[in-house]
């Protein structure tokens, strides 16, 4: 449920080396709009709202350094793929995706999506007495984010209500799950087009990394690895400073 806003500890430093930082919420995160009632979030969507920001605020010719972390890294991947003629750069922050499926829990999978989706919209969005009540959450959900840190995420997570609560900025229907079944082997398909360098970031042993993810990461074709140990999943929460020097490094070799 992350947003565009909460990278500002990495996006400013950026910026300030002489980068033209573009930092888009993904539509239903953050500032974006929710889709109208009967909409979904699926991935495709994704990349292709991705391909018309480059397409739109990168000029032909320039240097593009496309970086993702989780979710965003699986969809950065699969544009790079798509388009392996227009990054320059890629960088992957814990962002090989999901635990791989079987094709055969298909059927499973689309049941489970309709009965989310279903009590999803059933039920009233959640919203909190106040926003320290929204931030003691947070910090229970990110119990390794100094919670100082968590305060200034807040409000690019959260918003106030009509009535004087607080809500979540991100929709709802984000915390069901896709009925689009994830396949590893087509997720590598995608790796193996990008031709440009690739750096893999882990936030070390308590990051996220599926079971397969040598094997993933493999399938790029020029591959470089980098690590901020002990910075777990939120890297660019817990140690942006380090984050943005290994970006800089990555962009200037």
């Amino acid at each position: 449920m992350d947003a565009a806003a909460t990278w500002d500890l990495v996006a400013a430093p950026l910026a300030e080396s002489g980068l033209r930082v573009l930092a888009p919420d993904l539509r239903g995160f953050g500032d974006s709009s929710r889709l109208p009632e009967g909409g979904y979030y699926y991935f495709p969507d994704y990349v292709h709202d991705v391909a018309d920001v480059v397409d739109a605020l990168v000029p032909a010719g320039a240097p593009l350094f496309v970086v993702g972390h989780s979710m965003g890294g699986t969809i950065a991947t699969l544009f790079a793929g798509t388009f392996p003629e227009r990054p320059a750069r890629l960088v992957v922050l814990e962002g090989a995706g999901p635990p791989d499926n079987p094709p055969d829990v298909a059927p499973q999978i689309m049941r489970r999506w309709i009965d989310e989706v279903r009590s999803t919209r059933a039920r009233d969005e959640r919203t909190f007495a106040s926003r320290d009540e929204a931030l003691r959450r947070l910090v229970a959900n990110h119990p390794r984010v100094a919670e100082d840190v968590l305060s200034t995420r807040l409000p690019a997570l959260a918003r106030t209500t009509t009535d004087g609560r607080t809500s979540w900025k991100a929709d709802p229907l984000h915390g069901t799950r896709s009925p689009l079944v994830f396949l590893a082997a087509s997720w590598m398909a995608f790796a193996r087009r990008v031709t440009c360098p690739v750096l893999t970031v882990s936030g070390g042993p308590l990051g996220w990394h599926p079971p397969d993810e040598e094997a993933r990461l493999a399938s790029f074709p020029r591959l470089e690895r980098a690590e901020i140990r002990d910075a777990g999943h939120m890297m660019h929460w817990t140690n942006p400073a380090e984050l943005t020097r290994v970006l800089l490094a990555f962009f200037a070799s």
